[in-house]
């Protein structure tokens, strides 16, 4: 091959990598939660938990993108006593999961709307009625292994790396093992099911 040729395919190869890197990025997420569960009579979004994870995104066109990211998820519920009103009863339903979602962004300046599906993996539980541990008796409802949910939310860039998301994530499916009196329907079944706030801070690499 002559030396002009192998110098314009040298060029070729350079510009289309270049112009395929520029379009994924990879980050950095860490916020905090608000949860409730439906289902279990303690209506609010009243648990605290943490949220951290990672991002990668495929920007497709200049406002479309697709973002997959992978996440540390504390989700649950929460009841604190009222001495005032003479209710003295306490819960507190603690649920940790890794989940792994899908997003489409569709993007307008610093602005980004964002949708998708999530799957998630029981990391951890723990559950107390009144500072009693109920999540070692034998019949208890053990939380779902593997959990679906759909998410939904809006991105705001403060700069061109960092900035702010918020989003909703709710269950589609039961979280519980089996069904149990005051369940709810949701979709097409009934159970309990894990509603979250979310509010997160993100940084971008590159």
């Amino acid at each position: 091959m002559k030396p002009g040729r192998i110098f314009l395919l040298i060029c070729f190869i350079y510009l289309t990598n270049s112009t395929i890197s520029q379009s994924f990025h990879g980050g950095i997420m860490a916020g905090l939660v608000g949860s409730q569960v439906a289902g279990d009579t303690y209506s609010g979004f009243n648990k605290a938990g943490i949220f951290l994870g990672g991002f990668v995104n495929w920007d497709f066109t200049k406002r479309s993108a697709l973002q997959l990211e992978l996440e540390y998820f504390q989700k649950g519920s929460r009841k604190n006593p009222d001495p005032e009103n003479d209710d003295y009863e306490s819960y507190l339903f603690r649920v940790n999961y890794v989940e792994i979602p899908v997003f489409y962004h569709f993007k307008i300046d610093w602005f980004t709307l964002f949708a998708g599906p999530s799957a998630g993996v029981l990391f951890g539980y723990n559950e107390k009625k009144n500072e009693e541990v109920i999540s070692d008796v034998g019949n208890y409802n053990k939380p779902a292994r593997v959990t679906l949910q759909m998410n939904a939310g809006f991105r705001f860039k403060i700069k061109e790396k960092y900035g702010f998301d918020f989003r909703y994530n709710f269950s589609l499916l039961n979280i519980r093992s089996r069904n149990v009196d005051g369940d709810v329907w949701r979709l097409w079944g009934y159970g309990q099911f894990n509603d979250a706030l979310v509010l997160s801070f993100f940084y971008q690499f590159r």
